[in-house]
């Protein structure tokens, strides 16, 4: 699918960098208040960075994923709010 993810690279402060298959990417901040329940090993920063793609989603050991097609909705829809405008360009949204 196209929100297959081809690259993952863990950033300090639970940040990913992720690309997408279709070549989309940019980053996508976890909280630190959200890492609670089945996301909790996530807090230890050196577990975070074990960071890997299983079949198209990031992912770490012990069966931790996230979904890929929520994190390419939420780039997506970060880059539609931050293209800046061009001189003579309208935006007919």
């Amino acid at each position: 699918m196209y929100w297959d993810i081809v690259e993952v690279r863990p950033e300090p402060g639970y940040c990913l960098l992720v690309r997408f298959e279709d070549g989309l990417s940019g980053r996508v901040q976890l909280r630190e208040e959200d890492l609670r329940g089945v996301l909790a090993p996530l807090r230890d920063v050196r577990f975070f960075e074990k960071v890997f793609i299983d079949c198209g989603a990031v992912a770490w050991p012990g069966d931790i994923d996230l979904a890929p097609d929520a994190m390419y909705e939420d780039i997506a829809s970060q880059q539609s709010r931050c293209q800046p405008l061009t001189p003579g360009h309208s935006d007919a949204r």
